[in-house]
């Protein structure tokens, strides 16, 4: 017997307009494809593909450049790097972490037995709330993680007082933040350090690739040791270690990215600008600020929809958007508590993550970056527009609450 779900993916699915082109969240940015494909000459003639080439050498040198810090030890990804600068600095027994972000934060510590304790977020900033971190200090909490979500800087003065008080060691992950800066000073050298990701989906990116940054020297030199099974020089192994590596081929396409980035922030703020405009009246539905008086790579372009105003719920509005062929995404849905090993270890975590609870239910991420255009935002905004209207909604005759398949586009955030 057919069921009514089945009936309404029937609907959905003959509704999809295959021949309007994909939109979707995180499309790479790419940079200039000759400099590229000459970088990649080049470690081709030289023959050295990995262990510290000259490429990522230079790409560590320009980013810890750009983030103003002594070091950065480029990783072969950003949750390596997680994973490596959390045993680097001794983290033990509990972390107190946001429940609103990406699996990775929270893996990178469940992975090491560490346990992660969640902790709600600010409503506004969407950063862990620092005026609650301090009631989940227990004795066994060794540290804090704040994720500087959407590249917008945590509230990092609060959160260093209260480290320092406890005795907790303090860092970020600034997966979001490259190029970015908090209170005038770039992000990268807050806490005792920080992790970039340079994921295919971000507007700077390596295809595959991460890197901590920090100002600290004996972490440096252990992160180093850590991601190279610990070798010190040829055939001397002095400290227990994993691959961690980046590789040259990763390296090319970073520095490539590199030397295109304040074209990709340029557009970026461009289509951001111009969702803010096209959605200027839109009942129910405001775009994310961003403080201009901050440094940011505006690489995400965030819609909130209070259902209490908006004439249709958050997931009806992708399924409309998904039917158009404009691949939106619902960012750290449902959040890393509702998940597992988590969503098992403490059931009951919705009850102290209130506001983790309404953002999860409420954010829409937009398409931006070099392959979205002027045309692109307008389309979006009408189709947006329409479906507020109903007119497209009523088409489809969606329920509140439906199932978001799973898009073939890149997944991490």
């Amino acid at each position: 017997m057919t069921s009514k779900l089945d009936l309404v993916k029937a609907a959905y699915n003959a509704h999809l307009w295959t021949e309007s082109p994909l939109i979707h969240v995180g499309r790479p940015n790419i940079g200039c494809t000759e400099a590229l494909l000459s970088r990649i000459r080049g470690l081709c003639e030289r023959k050295w593909l990995s262990n510290d080439g000259p490429l990522v050498q230079e790409f560590e040198q320009r980013v810890a450049e750009i983030s103003n810090v002594k070091h950065c030890v480029a990783m072969c990804n950003a949750t390596v790097a997680l994973e490596i600068a959390i045993r680097a600095a001794g983290l033990t027994g509990e972390v107190i972490v946001p429940s609103y972000t990406f699996a990775a934060t929270a893996h990178a510590l469940q992975w090491q037995e560490i346990t992660p304790v969640f902790c709600d977020i600010d409503p506004i900033t969407h950063n862990i709330d620092s005026a609650k971190v301090e009631r989940l200090i227990t004795p066994k909490t060794s540290g804090i993680i704040g994720v500087h979500v959407w590249g917008r800087g945590c509230d990092v003065s609060s959160l260093v007082e209260i480290a320092r008080r406890r005795n907790l060691k303090l860092m970020f992950d600034a997966a979001h933040a490259f190029g970015n800066t908090h209170t005038g000073q770039p992000i990268g050298g807050f806490g005792l350090a920080e992790v970039f990701s340079f994921h295919a989906t971000k507007f700077v990116n390596c295809a595959e690739g991460g890197a901590v940054v920090t100002n600290n020297d004996e972490l440096a030199a252990k992160m180093r040791l850590m991601r190279n099974f610990g070798f010190s020089g040829y055939d001397n192994v002095i400290y227990v270690g994993t691959n961690g590596k980046m590789n040259e081929l990763s390296a090319a396409m970073g520095l490539t990215s590199l030397e295109s980035m304040e074209e990709f922030k340029a557009v970026n703020r461009m289509n951001y600008n111009s969702y803010r405009a096209c959605f200027a009246n839109f009942p129910g539905i405001s775009l994310i600020d961003y403080d201009l008086a901050e440094v940011n790579n505006f690489q995400y372009v965030v819609l909130d929809v209070d259902e209490a105003t908006c004439p249709i719920s958050r997931d009806q509005l992708i399924q409309v958007l998904h039917s158009q062929n404009i691949l939106a995404r619902r960012y750290f849905f449902p959040g890393v508590h509702r998940m597992e090993p988590y969503k098992s270890h403490y059931p009951n975590a919705n009850l102290l993550l209130p506001v983790t609870e309404r953002v999860t239910s409420r954010v829409v991420v937009l398409p931006t970056g070099t392959s979205v255009g002027a045309a692109d935002i307008d389309r979006i905004g009408r189709i947006i527009r329409d479906a507020l209207t109903k007119s497209l909604y009523e088409t489809l005759r969606l329920p509140r609450n439906i199932e978001i398949g799973k898009s073939f586009v890149e997944i991490e955030y």
